[in-house]
């Protein structure tokens, strides 16, 4: 099962693709935002057909205690909008700690900090993804879909 992944960012949206058998996330693109969610949307869908993605896996900012708070509320009302024009199934997964993550990853690669800011989204939506495309593999007893 190839899927997308989504960071949504104030104003960048980054966005991870998956392998088709579903077991490794890969950074795809960082878009920015249009202004308006609806383009934004659009550009989504697009590359949901233009990746042949069957589901789309968006970070829900949750608080450090688990609690959604007010970034989790603005990200599912944006996932519910979203949902009507993708096409395909929309799944949130918690993304506590992606950003550091990501960071990370850059940094151990000896990213410059200007460097990391331009593609930081889109590895943090590639770590979103992998961690919902593992925690889907362990739940469903290791097997995954092809």
């Amino acid at each position: 099962m190839r899927a997308l992944g989504i960071d949504l960012g104030s104003k960048r949206i980054g966005v991870a693709t998956s392998d088709r058998s579903g077991t490794i996330a890969t950074p795809l693109v960082v878009l920015l935002r249009s202004g308006t969610r609806a383009q934004d949307h659009k550009s989504i869908a697009a590359l949901v057909v233009e990746n042949e993605a069957e589901c789309v896996v968006v970070g829900m900012p949750l608080s450090m205690s688990g609690r959604s708070g007010e970034a989790a509320k603005l990200a599912a009302i944006e996932v519910q909008q979203m949902t009507s024009v993708i096409g395909v199934p929309v799944y949130t997964y918690d993304e506590r700690l992606t950003t550091v993550t990501a960071d990370n990853i850059l940094i151990e690669q000896n990213m410059s900090a200007q460097d990391r800011r331009k593609v930081i989204d889109k590895v943090a939506a590639a770590v979103i993804l992998q961690a919902w495309l593992d925690h889907r593999a362990n739940t469903q007893g290791g097997h995954r879909d092809d």
